[in-house]
């Protein structure tokens, strides 16, 4: 079976890896003209199932080697002293198999894992599908027509693959009242192991150091890897009871409407909107989940985001593609390669654990971009008290906020063994 992955973030190469073990033949198409090796995006988290199947693939020692290592979060307050909790206890406190790790860094792990033994086509994009009785009729913007036996969007939050086999995003883009912004500049404020956050009604600021390995080695790895000195990553999010109308690819409108819903605010604000301008990597999109019925139709599905994504930076999504991606491949092995009995049983699977995931969401939206000046208060003086309690009340606290991680740990991933 030669199957077409339409997207190398996570939750492509992850598939691409699990269906070369169990002997297919995956042809990855990226729109990118090449992998930006360890640059880009946000920092990540991998919970529990993910952190297995990262394990079971042996990649588990260079994920953690290239852990954010943050381990201060401390709340900016102009005027004031800054209030500071440890983050490698809260994290403790949440989950015990956890791994924060930046994007970038992640992508380009499982891309080297893979790209001896994988096709990667960079620089196109699905033009058109035609299922054709056993095969889909693939056009290109660029390549050459092909057929393959299965293609999987893994495009992410505006997929093509789901657009082209299911239709328009309106039908399933489920906006849950934000926006987020994630770009490089330089670390002016000398930040090591510490996120800097600052908070206003409907606002969220943040800044943290990034730590990424040196790739000047052999095959683009060093034999150890050592920080990169000098970057640092904004995040800047924003609460709006309305979507805004705007091009998702157009960066110049995304950097505008950034520049107005941030107008006016002091902190590090004004600095941070000036390196916006200059960024060459903004992510800017809505916070919205995919919602469908199903993921699959015919010999087209989608996994990840592209099928039932959480919501960006609020709902585990990296997690949920990761095991996403390994149930897919394993039900194809687990039904020798009859698509329909594998996707009918990687819906099954996954199901539940989707649900449970979109319910992070919305409930992160109103916990952590506060509504009102007193929620700011509250939650200065619980990050002000946490820090004087003995250590068992502190654990105990954390403890509290496992529900999110409670639910991205509750899948047990299946082995698909040859």
């Amino acid at each position: 079976m030669n199957v077409l992955i339409s997207g190398a973030g996570v939750a492509g190469p992850t598939l691409a890896y699990w269906l070369r073990r169990y002997g297919y033949a995956p042809t990855v198409v990226e729109r990118a003209p090449a992998m930006r090796m360890g640059l880009g995006g946000h920092a990540v988290d991998l919970f529990g199932p993910a952190v297995d199947v990262v394990d079971r693939m042996g990649l588990l020692p260079q994920v953690r080697d290239a852990r954010t290592r943050l381990d201060v979060v401390s709340l900016e307050r102009p005027g004031k002293p800054p209030v500071e909790v440890d983050f490698r206890r809260l994290i403790a406190g949440v989950s015990s198999k956890h791994v924060e790790i930046m994007r970038g860094e992640l992508v380009s792990i499982l891309y080297e894992a893979t790209r001896h033994d994988v096709e990667y086509v960079f620089g196109d994009s699905v033009r058109t599908l035609d299922p054709d009785g056993d095969a889909v009729a693939v056009t290109f913007e660029h390549a050459a027509p092909r057929r393959f036996d299965l293609v999987v969007g893994a495009d992410g939050l505006h997929s093509t693959v789901r657009a082209l086999a299911f239709g328009d995003d309106a039908r399933f883009l489920h906006y849950i009242g934000g926006y987020l912004a994630v770009f490089t500049l330089p670390n002016y404020l000398g930040l090591d192991g510490r996120t800097v956050g600052y908070q206003a009604v409907d606002r969220v600021v943040g800044m943290y150091p990034v730590r990424q390995n040196d790739r000047s080695g052999p095959r683009g790895f060093a034999l150890r890897p050592r920080p990169v000195a000098g970057e640092a990553r904004a995040l800047l999010l924003f609460r709006r009871a309305e979507p805004l109308a705007y091009d998702h690819r157009d960066a110049q409108a995304q950097k505008r409407l950034l520049q107005e819903e941030f107008a006016g605010f002091g902190w590090q604000v004004p600095r941070l909107l000036a390196e916006a301008e200059r960024a060459t990597d903004l992510y800017f999109d809505s916070i919205s989940q995919v919602v469908m019925d199903t993921w699959s139709k015919g010999r087209i599905t989608l996994v990840g985001d592209a099928g039932y994504s959480p919501g960006p930076a609020v709902g585990g999504g990296t997690s949920v593609a990761v095991v996403g991606a390994h149930v897919l491949a394993g039900e194809l092995f687990a039904a020798g390669g009859d698509h329909t009995t594998a996707l009918r049983a990687y819906e099954d699977e996954l199901r539940e654990f989707v649900r449970g995931a979109r319910r992070i969401g919305p409930t992160f939206m109103k916990s952590f971009i506060p509504r009102s000046e007193r929620q700011i208060r509250f939650t200065t003086q619980l990050m002000r008290v946490v820090p004087r309690l003995p250590a068992p009340v502190q654990r105990m606290l954390f403890a509290w906020q496992r529900g999110p991680a409670r639910t991205l740990e509750s899948i047990t991933v299946r082995r698909y063994e040859p």
